[in-house]
């Protein structure tokens, strides 16, 4: 049985070692990737500016924490807990160790800030040539925006999904969380796994530069291929889908309870038609098709929705997935956590944290087969692993250690 905070064996990054010193949800999240399949990881941050998650609701029993943020949590297992004054010249002694120490070092500050504490790439570079070093920040580290400070909320506006999330005659609506985060993570995630296959083969590191801007574009690519060869700009349809119909969120019984139904051909039109038990809509000339079903629309979405009222939504799901009918239950969060087979997928980690108990954590959204990823440390409590990451991983004697703790090296 292996204790908590040991790495398992055969894990794909075995071996590489990171120094993270990204904070929020983008940077983490990509560094999480390597965490999560074997490497070890330094999350490094100061006491006096703390990463901006542990100061984020939701708390663990909604009790306000910085070693209860459950975002924070979720974003930082698998790592040490590191802090550093980068204003002291010992602690930006301490992090040029640590870079030297590292195979990977993941940065989201505004441009120029690592170049400021002498940990720029080229910094870096001539100390440990086969460092691989990923910059994540809204929109990269050139062009006319690049030092324009920001987060992910207005990112999402900017690159174009706040348009299009909403109904065509209220204003747009913001997707939950910032939204940039999430897309650019996965795909720096990607782009930094690429880097590390080149170091294997060839020895030679590099820098990434990842613009969370030009990152979530990819997102909306056909959108913007329709305008450049159409000039249409895509905006609001609610729940509609110009190709299907019936397509929407249907009430259901219980409080705030759906249930989404996609229609797309005429034989599923006929199947949902059977199972509505009104076989005489397969005749109605309004519905023949899917072009007279949208010129209908509004009254087939009543007929439909008369229908879905009188059952429960995992039953309207059943009974149409049954048949043949697209439809899913707009599940909330309690229903995820629930659901058989989120628990089969083993989707949600169980750990236990030094403050918040037993909690959850998110797992990566596949599993390698020889060498499936692992969850093994809760997010660290903060600066929990000062004294380890220097006496261990960068071989500063005890009394230094102590000497440095007092001088305020670790604020």
């Amino acid at each position: 049985m292996r204790l908590c905070g040991e790495i398992p064996m055969n894990q794909v990054f075995e071996g590489i070692r990171v120094a993270d010193f990204s904070w929020h949800a983008a940077g983490p999240m990509i560094v999480k990737f390597l965490g999560d399949h074997g490497a070890t990881v330094v999350h490094v941050e100061s006491t006096t500016r703390l990463d901006g998650l542990r100061t984020t609701p939701p708390f663990r029993d909604n009790k306000p924490g910085i070693n209860r943020a459950a975002s924070f949590a979720d974003y930082n297992n698998n790592k040490y807990g590191l802090t550093l004054n980068l204003k002291h010249p010992e602690g930006r002694e301490l992090a040029r160790k640590l870079v030297a120490w590292a195979d990977v070092v993941a940065e989201s500050f505004l441009p120029g800030t690592m170049k400021r504490f002498g940990l720029s790439y080229e910094d870096i570079k001539p100390v440990n040539p086969g460092v691989v070093m990923i910059s994540s920040c809204n929109q990269g580290q050139t062009g006319p925006n690049a030092v324009k400070p920001g987060f992910g909320t207005q990112l999402t506006a900017q690159a174009g999904f706040v348009n299009l999330t909403g109904w065509p005659d209220r204003p747009p609506v913001l997707p939950w969380g910032a939204y940039t985060d999430f897309t650019s993570g996965k795909l720096g995630a990607a782009i930094l796994v690429a880097a590390l296959d080149y170091r294997r083969r060839t020895g030679k590191g590099q820098y990434i530069d990842l613009s969370q801007y030009e990152a979530s574009l990819h997102y909306v690519a056909p959108l913007l291929l329709d305008y450049s060869i159409n000039g249409t700009i895509a905006s609001r349809r609610g729940n509609k889908c110009a190709s299907a119909a019936p397509h929407d969120a249907y009430p259901c019984v219980g409080d705030d309870r759906w249930c989404a139904i996609a229609v797309f051909t005429d034989d599923e039109w006929l199947a949902l038609c059977q199972a509505m038990q009104k076989p005489e809509l397969a005749g109605d000339p309004r519905f023949a098709t899917v072009l007279e079903r949208k010129k209908n629309e509004a009254e087939l979405d009543e007929i439909v929705a008369a229908w879905t009222r009188r059952f429960p939504a995992h039953e309207v799901m059943a009974t149409l997935q049954k048949v043949g009918v697209p439809a899913g239950v707009v599940q909330d969060t309690g229903d995820i956590m629930n659901d058989p087979q989120v628990k089969h997928m083993h989707r949600f980690w169980e750990l236990d944290h030094p403050e918040m108990g037993r909690h959850h954590y998110d797992t990566p959204s596949f599993r390698l087969s020889k060498t499936p990823y692992e969850l093994n440390m809760p997010a660290p409590l903060l600066g929990q692993h000062n004294e380890h990451v220097c006496t261990r991983f960068l071989g500063i004697g005890d009394a230094e250690f102590v000497r440095m703790m007092e001088d305020g090296v670790f604020d």
